[in-house]
């Protein structure tokens, strides 16, 4: 998969998207430190144990580069940025149970605004999964020769 490109100076609003969801009692809000064990629970019992590891790098972070999406008490979703590389959005995912209602665009537009409030002009989406999503929400493109990018040589566990 292709690594995108992200202009953060033309990011969508967020607000409008988190009232709504906030309104269906989900809150989207940047995971802090206590909560570090729930958080790589819940990842590593919904992805893969790389996600886990990036995930817990996002909480070395300070401020710490998770955000959460959380439904009546419990975790249902996730996303991190800074965690493989500096100024890279994810990993990110959201629960079966909670797709199709807002989540993921809600939590990547978080990651985004805070990339943006950090300083950064672009952000850069490693290995892209949904490149029709990001292209539609963001405006992403493809970085041309990006494939497998920083991921090439990876270890992997058999």
């Amino acid at each position: 998969m292709s690594d995108m490109l992200v202009a953060l100076y033309h990011l969508p609003e967020q607000e409008s998207g988190l009232k709504k969801l906030e309104e269906s009692s989900i809150v989207i809000r940047r995971a802090i430190a206590p909560e570090k064990q729930v958080v790589l629970d819940w990842v590593r019992s919904h992805f893969s144990q790389p996600w886990v590891d990036e995930c817990d790098l996002a909480f070395a972070r300070q401020p710490v580069s998770c955000y959460i999406a959380i439904e009546h008490g419990k975790m249902i979703g996730f996303a991190c940025y800074e965690a493989t590389c500096r100024n890279f959005f994810g990993p990110t995912g959201v629960g079966q149970e909670a797709r199709g209602k807002g989540v993921g665009t809600a939590l990547l537009l978080a990651c985004m605004h805070a990339m943006k409030a950090d300083g950064y002009a672009y952000a850069i989406i490693g290995s892209a999964g949904p490149v029709d999503f990001y292209a539609q929400t963001l405006g992403a493109v493809k970085i041309e020769n990006s494939t497998p990018g920083i991921y090439k040589g990876m270890l992997r566990a058999d």
